[in-house]
């Protein structure tokens, strides 16, 4: 076997430069050479902190008809509750309420990074607001009582009433409002955050789609005029356009009713799906589309060219932006000093992106019914590598698939972190290429018999395309060069 090992190791390790050498104690050591260089393979005998192990993630599967499960609990299931709940990228706890564990945080630590780089790429300034919100400022916007029974609501101890935010339009006016008057030098002003919001829905439904708590992004802006108001209304809106053309995901956006949030304009964002909830009537001939909910009932010519014909579809809500004029903004008196040093009261907008929802909805979408698809910038990893079975006719070649697993993330700093190694050996790389399939890593190499010839070529899976390809570790290095991530 060691005679075998080492002859491997002179076809493969040319093809696999060095990844790292040891951190120096001083310049003057490293250049006279006293400190060592160990070689790719010595570093296997060391545990690695740069490379995760698929045995070692807290990603629990569950096989179980999870359909059923949640029938009895009185909860209405779909395809994504029922891959992520199988998959370990959720776990139940209340009625409506979910741990959201490891693979699935990573996967919305990188959604969360998408949505600050569009948000500030428009002048969005980020901040983090209470969830707690006072009842005062509840009342003082009449919200307090036409909300109903979707707030959660507690007193503390000295018996001072507050709601856990659903959104938080009151509390943001007051806090500028609090600042004193603005100057419109100051203006526009968007402020935005991302943080956990509730709602006591009374039939949680369909996973993260629809919980009683989620994680949403809420902006709120502030402008000199509603002319000003109207420009960063579209500026948002082109905002969140880019964001899900990146994301891969094919959005409608219609006009909505303003709800019990008020204002003068609003706009949803819709992914078309058959498990949505909203109806929707889209154009065939022109780019107008609208909530049933806004329209005349039964109508089906179109208002806006006056030509097409209106058909209806199902969505799934995962953005909603309202112009809001001085409804809020009047009532806690959030004013600016005009260009004629006069007090004016601004004008508002509110702009939401449901963050759990986007990845639910993605995944219920781009889903097969046995296996989750990820818009590629959210998968949890991005690459999969496969060692062969302990034991089996390959099994040398074991040992090199942590070379490759490193040498990729060294390679392309753009995979760094991004490549997990199933070490689980014991099973068959049938049995894993499965599971790899599941849980949606975007490629997949397998290390086999073709890693032993004289120019080691490398199976590679495409888990979008399904598409399988023998790589030299050029050609790997270049295909996953492509790879874009955040």
């Amino acid at each position: 076997m060691e005679v075998l090992m080492h002859h491997l190791r002179q076809r493969i390790l040319p093809h696999l430069p060095r990844t790292f050498t040891t951190p120096c104690k001083s310049h003057s050591s490293c250049a006279a050479g006293h400190a060592p260089k160990p070689t790719l393979i010595d570093s296997i005998s060391r545990p690695s902190t740069h490379l995760p192990l698929v045995s070692r993630l807290f990603q629990p599967s569950n096989l179980r008809d999870v359909g059923q499960e949640s029938r009895a609990q009185g909860e209405m299931t779909c395809k994504s509750q029922r891959l992520m709940q199988q998959a370990g990228l959720i776990h139940p706890s209340n009625p409506g309420c979910y741990y959201i564990l490891p693979a699935t945080v990573r996967s919305m630590e990188k959604l969360v990074r998408l949505i600050d780089q569009e948000m500030q790429r428009i002048g969005g300034q980020k901040l983090d607001m209470p969830s707690l919100c006072s009842a005062e400022l509840w009342r003082r916007s009449e919200r307090w009582d036409l909300m109903g029974k979707e707030l959660f609501r507690l007193r503390d101890r000295h018996g001072a009433e507050y709601c856990l935010g659903p959104t938080h339009e009151e509390a943001v006016t007051e806090l500028l409002a609090s600042q004193g008057t603005l100057s419109y030098r100051q203006l526009p002003l968007m402020l935005y955050q991302m943080t956990r919001k509730f709602r006591d829905e009374p039939k949680p439904r369909f996973g993260l789609l629809r919980g009683r708590e989620f994680y949403m992004k809420d902006m709120y802006t502030f402008d000199v005029s509603e002319e000003a108001a109207y420009h960063t209304y579209e500026s948002v809106c082109q905002a969140y356009n880019r964001l899900f053309s990146r994301l891969g995901l094919r959005i409608v956006q219609v006009q909505a009713d303003t709800g019990k949030i008020g204002g003068k304009l609003s706009h949803e964002f819709q992914l078309p799906a058959d498990i949505g909830e909203d109806r929707l009537l889209v154009c065939g001939s022109c780019s107008f589309s609208a909530n049933v909910e806004t329209m005349e009932p039964g109508r089906t010519d179109c208002p806006q060219c006056q030509a097409g014909t209106l058909v209806e579809s199902k969505g799934i809500e995962v953005g909603h932006t309202f112009y809001l004029g001085t409804k809020y903004s009047h009532i806690f008196n959030a004013t600016f000093n005009n260009t004629q040093n006069k007090p004016a009261v601004t004008e508002m907008g509110c702009f939401g992106l449901g963050v759990t929802r986007i990845l639910a909805a993605a995944i219920e979408v781009m889903s097969t019914e046995e296996a989750i698809r990820w818009p590629g910038l959210l998968a949890p990893y991005q690459v999969c590598v496969l060692p062969p079975k302990r034991g089996s006719k390959v099994d040398e070649v074991a040992g090199l698939s942590e070379e490759v697993a490193l040498f990729l993330g060294e390679a392309l700093p753009s995979l760094r972190g991004e490549v997990v190694l199933d070490d689980r050996t014991q099973m068959t790389i049938g049995k894993r290429l499965k599971d790899a399939s599941q849980l949606g890593y975007p490629y997949v190499v397998a290390l086999g018999q073709k890693a032993t010839e004289e120019i080691p070529r490398f199976e590679v899976i495409c888990q979008q395309t399904g598409e399988t390809m023998f790589l030299s570790r050029d050609g790997l290095v270049d295909l996953l060069r492509r790879v874009e991530t955040v």
